[in-house]
């Protein structure tokens, strides 16, 4: 399904003005977890391309790592929370059911107006959330709206699976979005797709009052990367024709972080070269929801994606759910 707005409301589109992050104090090499498991550091490395992941400790939460993130993205972009409308939440890994991180994250900023709720699509989370966000701000009913990734998947892995516990780790990421782009500016388009005839490639078990009672990562790894192979390059394929664009009118590519490999193809199909495609995969790991905007944080504040910039971001997680979007920062 395609977000692709009429030229009326393109003039009246959402804008990226913030980037914010936050990750666990705690860092976690490879031979630290082979010191527990049957792995080693290279075994993950020639899989995947992870060294290390970020993993929470002490106090740290769901909506104290959100909190962070959203008010680096406030900080980035010279707002307050009295700016912001709503607070949009792509989470798998909330601390509890209900109240939603987002409205915790609301209280957390001292909001007293808006309103917050949470998106479930596993690793795609943030391409979803964003496109509602965007959705939103084009209909009129906000003005400017915190779109926040953020997972703690220690929570819910099998630290006895060496083929699963090692992917994963925690962390947060945000964007402030704001009315006001104009044409050819700011989210040119999202595009969301899902396949629940293959929810069981990818899952979690464990809601509440589940049948096994436990809470537990499952994934068929060679079939979730095939369908991402070819799901992600029909999603990039999708919003380029949308916008009436070549693979070479890319700047930079940022994808979710889940498999280096995955992110080398979609590059080659892209015609990209390496410096060109934004890679945290090595450091933070699988952070599903909170990966994109993680690693959109970094490319951002260390200088390397720019204004005026034409970024291209897509996803794929459990569900099946999957998307792509595309911006002009």
């Amino acid at each position: 399904m395609a977000q692709n707005p009429s030229s009326e409301n393109k003039r009246a589109g959402s804008r990226l003005t913030g980037v914010g992050a936050a990750l666990p104090k705690r860092a976690v090499s490879n031979d630290e977890l082979a010191a527990q498991i049957d792995t080693s550091d290279e075994w993950i490395r020639t899989r995947t391309g992870i060294r290390q992941r970020y993993l929470v400790s002490g106090d740290e939460t769901a909506v104290s790592l959100a909190h962070k993130a959203a008010q680096n993205a406030l900080d980035y972009a010279g707002k307050t929370a009295d700016d912001v409308d709503a607070v949009i939440v792509a989470t798998s890994t909330p601390d509890q059911v209900f109240p939603s991180v987002a409205v915790r994250v609301q209280a957390a900023l001292g909001m007293e107006r808006g309103f917050g709720f949470d998106v479930s699509a596993a690793c795609s989370g943030f391409v979803y959330a964003l496109s509602v966000a965007d959705s939103m701000i084009r209909a009129g009913q906000v003005g400017r709206v915190l779109v926040i990734g953020v997972e703690v998947f220690s929570r819910l892995l099998d630290w006895e699976d060496r083929s699963t516990c090692v992917l994963f780790g925690d962390g947060a990421g945000a964007v402030l979005l704001e009315s006001g782009a104009g044409e050819g500016e700011g989210i040119l388009s999202t595009h969301l797709h899902a396949d629940g005839h293959l929810g069981d490639l990818l899952y979690v078990d464990g809601a509440v009052g589940c049948a096994s009672g436990k809470v537990a990562l499952k994934m068929q790894g060679r079939e979730v990367f095939r369908h991402a192979v070819v799901n992600l390059a029909a999603a990039v394929d999708e919003a380029l024709e949308t916008n009436g664009l070549k693979g070479t009118d890319i700047q930079w590519m940022v994808p979710h972080q889940a498999n280096l490999r995955i992110i080398e193809g979609m590059a080659k199909k892209l015609h990209l070269p390496a410096e060109r495609v934004v890679v945290t995969v090595d450091r933070h790991a699988n952070t599903s929801a909170a990966s994109i905007p993680l690693a959109l944080d970094e490319a951002v504040r260390d200088g390397r994606i720019k204004q005026g910039d034409l970024v291209l971001m897509e996803a794929l997680g459990g569900g099946l759910t999957w998307g792509s979007a595309l911006i002009r920062m």
